[in-house]
C-alpha cells in the first residue's frame, strides 16, 4: 500500500512524497504543520547521503550512457557494502586492529567470486599479467587438491591404456613442416613426438597400442 502526500510550504512550491511506511495523514505539532512523512524523511535522509559517500570510496561504476548499467553498478556497490556490514556484525574480531578493513574485505570478496571461474578457465588471457595470475591460482588450487588426495588417497585402479597427451587448449597456427613453402599451408595440428606442425595430408592416425 502506498501513501501519497502533497504539501505546499510556500506559494507555487508544491512537494509530493510517496511512502510505503505511512498509512495515515498524521501531521507534526509544529506551527508549519508538516506531514509526518516529511518529518521522517528529513530525519532519516542522512542515511542515503552517507550510503552514497561510503559506496563512492570503493565503487565499480564506470562512465556509460546505458541506464541499466548504471542501476547494475549501483546494485553491486550497495550489495558489497551491505555484505561488509553483515560480516562485521557477525565477525566483530575480524581484522579489528586494522583501519582498512573494508578494503581487505572487498579484496577477499572479489577473490572468492573470481577463483571458481579461474579454476574452470582453459584459455589463458592475452596480457602477461592476467595470464600469470590465472596460472598462479590454478597451480595453487591443483597443489591443494593433490595434497588433499595424498592425505586421503583414493582406492587404486588398474592403469589405463596409454593415451596421447591432451592438446594445447590454445594452439597456434603455423606452417606445415612437410608442405612446400610456396603453398603456405597453415595448421594447428602438431606431432606428439617432435611437436612439429603437420597438416592433415601428412598426418598418420595410429592407435595407442601401436605407438
Amino acid at each position: 500500500m502506498l501513501s501519497l502526500v502533497s504539501y505546499l510550504p510556500k506559494k507555487q512550491r508544491n512537494v509530493l512524497l510517496m511512502s510505503t511506511l505511512h498509512r495515515d495523514a498524521a501531521v507534526s505539532d509544529s506551527d508549519d504543520k508538516k506531514p509526518q512523512i516529511i518529518e521522517d524523511y528529513n530525519h532519516n535522509k542522512g542515511g542515503v547521503d552517507n550510503l552514497d559517500k561510503v559506496t563512492s570510496v570503493y565503487t565499480c561504476k564506470r562512465m556509460t550512457a546505458r541506464w541499466p548499467l548504471v542501476v547494475f553498478f549501483n546494485i553491486l556497490d550497495v550489495s558489497a557494502y551491505n555484505s561488509f556490514v553483515l560480516w562485521s556484525e557477525i565477525n566483530p574480531a575480524w581484522n579489528q586492529e586494522k583501519c582498512n578493513k573494508r578494503r581487505l574485505f572487498m579484496e577477499e570478496l572479489g577473490r572468492q567470486l573470481v577463483i571458481p571461474h579461474i579454476q574452470r578457465r582453459k584459455v589463458l588471457p592475452r596480457t602477461p599479467a592476467a595470464a600469470s595470475l590465472v596460472m598462479e591460482v590454478q597451480q595453487f588450487c591443483s597443489s591443494s587438491t593433490s595434497a588433499a588426495a595424498t592425505r586421503h588417497p583414493a582406492p587404486t585402479r588398474p592403469a589405463p591404456a596409454r593415451q596421447a597427451p591432451p592438446p594445447d587448449p590454445s594452439p597456434k597456427r603455423s606452417r606445415c613442416k612437410f608442405c612446400p613453402r610456396q603453398f603456405d599451408v597453415k595448421t594447428k595440428k602438431m606431432c606428439q613426438r617432435c611437436n612439429a606442425y603437420i597438416c592433415k595430408d601428412h598426418t598418420i592416425v595410429t592407435c595407442p597400442a601401436c605407438n
